[in-house]
């Protein structure tokens, strides 16, 4: 988290922040953020489930969802895209590209 906030931070991006699966439900319908950058491995409920719970709600239909995982294995791509992520981004994260897909993502407006 600390590393997103530098990245992006730095880039004048406004940015929420939450510490597990919950508290990441409870601050993306508060806030109604443009983007979301997913840690798939949250406490409490896994980033793959949070994002399955916003998909089903209208207003984050369209959201564009980067998932961030420590996970690389065969297959995970696909489950992560399945459970509703536009991106996929294994760590470390790439602080050069990462930026760039941000805005790539913000550009597109979740338009696939």
């Amino acid at each position: 988290m600390r590393l997103i906030r530098m990245v992006l931070g730095n880039r004048n991006y406004s940015l929420l922040e939450a510490v597990d699966g919950e508290e990441a439900l409870t601050v993306a319908m508060k806030g109604r953020p443009d983007i979301i950058i997913m840690d798939i491995q949250l406490p409490k409920m896994d980033g793959l489930e949070v994002t399955r719970r916003l998909r089903r709600m209208p207003e984050f239909s369209r959201v564009p969802i980067i998932a961030l995982t420590a996970s690389a294995m065969e297959g995970d791509r696909e489950k992560i895209i399945a459970a509703g992520c536009n991106e996929y981004v294994s760590k470390p994260v790439n602080t050069r590209r990462f930026p760039e897909l941000v805005m790539k993502m913000l550009e597109r407006g979740g338009r696939e």
